[in-house]
């Protein structure tokens, strides 16, 4: 027995307009049909033929021989192939006596001009789509099929369009858009470096968020998905110069190797191909709108080994999602940030879950009337092993995207209130506010509060959670319930950041929250803008007539302190009164300053 593979069959078939499960481009050496020679054996053993030959549409064939030797390279002759393509079954019972074919040998090779039988019958994958033809020969002639032997040519013919369609699946072929998928993307840029190639030029487009196509299958299914990768498939390709191919390499992204590795696209064919893209897709009857993203890639192909391009490629497709123009080029400083932020993440949740990385630094906050610090507010800082300290400005927005914030509040929830009973087992009687971020906004967040309350013997009545005005207005129905809930429980609740979001008097009357924290962005400005130090003095005034506590946040500069000291506030936080202090620290400037005063530039707390 013995199977092999050709690849110089491209008239066998007319190229399909897309790539099917057997269709695109020729299979690479090795490739195989699952099940092939089990199908080969079955059809030679109940026909009692010498040689079977599958045919594919790409021009790809899979002959099995029981009794010759296939060392040789053996080629169907183009007479043959033409019986074959026509999706109708064909015996020729005896090649000598017919006139058509009898000067001509099926195969090449020196066994092959004895060959007198011929017969095949199309092959269909699953769909119904013609890929292909199964062919038997023998040395022997016949007086033609019997029924029984019709129905077993058949049924094997059936069982190889199986194994092409697991074949396609399994080697080559996207079973979704019947796209070559990313293994084929690589072996065919491997084989341009093969025939010489230098450069190449790939495209990478990327149809939408991860998170939004979530949610298309959420909102529609899986099958209104899929048909809206067709259908953005069949735009690309409409699109896309001649002598392309398009690759499905990833749920949600094409890529494509451009025929001209000198002559990069237009900046004119970019934007119409973003155009279309953008243009709403009638997707079974409901128009939806993309979030496309094209990137571009200039790859140097005799550096292939060991290098990722279609990772840089679809880099630059994500950072196109958010440009207006919609397509971007591959930029390595704008990869390597990319990287280092795919790092810090791994990192941070190793430190959030193995590691002594993490710690916490606490800012005071003083009461206006006295003087008196009443609260210190917990903030994460990150002291990595190697890299030294990470800003919170850097890895709480990573936490935020890579879905770590819950892990992050919980840590610095554990650890600050855990501090807190400590500091009031010595006697310093001050509360502690803790940032709350979206993703911790749920029914469990009062169950968890509850929990580390209890497990450091803490009176809950001693804790502030800040909400941004963002977070508190995007939950609307929820958000009172959680709120509620949270006071019950007898923690405050404060607006922080409060006058950088979109939130509307009725919403700001409606918030069961107890304080309001006034933005430090409008406070640091106030000596050189009037019009932030009115916003700040109206902000003011109005949440004391609401019944808000208010903070002033950015307090950096006696003169800011005495400005805000003649406005509607109650509490400040800023450099001026302490900026964020260590652990061991607190019980000391607690002591120097038991009743603060702004004592000049810096406080007393330098």
């Amino acid at each position: 027995m013995h199977t092999t593979v050709e690849h110089d069959l491209e008239a066998a078939f007319p190229e399909p307009d897309t790539a099917s499960a057997a269709g695109g481009d020729p299979p690479p050496d090795g490739y195989a049909i699952p099940g092939f020679d089990a199908v080969a054996h079955l059809a030679a053993t109940s026909l009692d033929v010498a040689i079977v030959l599958l045919v594919l549409s790409s021009g790809s064939a899979y002959w099995y021989s029981r009794n010759t030797d296939s060392s040789q390279t053996q080629v169907l002759h183009p007479l043959y192939l033409e019986a074959a393509r026509r999706g109708t079954g064909q015996v020729l019972a005896d090649i000598a006596a017919d006139a058509r074919y009898r000067d001509t040998p099926p195969l090449s090779g020196t066994a092959s001009a004895a060959l007198r039988f011929f017969a095949c019958e199309p092959v269909y994958t699953l769909s119904g789509r013609h890929v292909g033809a199964l062919c038997v020969m023998d040395p022997a002639p016949r007086t033609g099929l019997d029924e029984a032997g019709h129905a077993a040519l058949r049924d094997a013919a059936r069982l190889a369009g199986a194994g092409v369609v697991l074949g396609g699946y399994l080697g080559r072929t996207d079973p979704v858009t019947q796209l070559p998928h990313r293994s084929a993307f690589f072996e065919d840029l491997r084989a341009r470096r093969l025939n010489g190639a230098q450069r190449a030029w790939l495209i990478a487009i990327e149809v939408a968020p991860v998170e939004r196509f979530n949610a298309f299958v959420r909102a529609m299914g899986f099958p209104y998905a899929d048909e809206l990768m067709r259908a953005v498939a069949a735009r690309v390709q409409a699109w896309m110069p001649a002598d392309t191919h398009l690759y499905q390499v990833g749920v949600t992204r094409f890529a494509a190797v451009l025929p001209e590795a000198d002559a990069p696209l237009g900046a004119g064919q970019l934007d119409d191909l973003v155009m279309r893209l953008r243009t709403p897709v009638d997707c079974l009857d409901i128009p939806l709108t993309l979030q496309p993203g094209v990137g571009l890639l200039d790859l140097d192909v005799r550096r292939l080994d060991g290098a990722d391009p279609l990772r840089q490629v679809m880099s630059a497709s994500h950072a196109a999602q958010n440009n207006p123009r919609g397509w971007a080029l591959y930029e390595r400083s704008q990869d390597e940030r990319h990287r280092q932020e795919f790092f810090l993440v791994t990192e941070l949740a190793a430190a959030l879950t193995e590691r002594t990385e993490l710690y916490l630094h606490y800012q005071p906050r003083v009461r206006l009337s006295d003087g008196r610090c009443v609260a210190v507010e917990a903030l994460a800082r990150w002291r990595h092993p190697t890299l030294g300290e990470v800003p919170p400005s850097q890895f709480v927005p990573l936490a935020e995207r890579a879905g770590l914030m819950r892990s992050l509040t919980g840590w610095v929830l554990d650890h600050s209130v855990a501090q807190l009973a400590g500091w009031h087992r010595a006697g310093h009687g001050i509360g502690l506010s803790i940032n709350i971020s979206n993703a911790d906004f749920d029914a469990d967040l009062v169950t968890r509060l509850e929990a580390v309350a209890s497990r450091h013997a803490l009176d809950p009545r001693a804790l502030e959670l800040e909400f941004t005005e963002s977070t508190l207005l995007l939950h609307n129905d929820a958000t009172s319930r959680h709120l509620a809930a949270v006071r019950e429980l007898g923690a405050g609740i404060a607006i922080d950041d409060f006058g950088t979001g979109y939130s509307n008097l009725a919403s700001l009357r409606q918030m069961p929250a107890t304080c309001l924290k006034i933005d430090q962005s409008f406070v640091r400005s106030m000596d050189a803008n009037r019009h932030d130090a009115a916003i700040v003095r109206s902000t003011a005034a109005l949440a004391r007539d609401l019944g808000f506590r208010v903070v002033v946040e950015g307090v950096e500069t006696r003169r800011i302190y005495d400005t805000v000291r003649r406005m509607a506030c109650d509490e400040v936080q800023g450099f001026h009164v302490s900026p964020p202090l260590p652990a061991d620290d607190v019980p000391a400037w607690l002591g120097r300053t038991a009743h603060w005063h702004h004592g000049g530039d810096g406080g007393s707390a330098a």
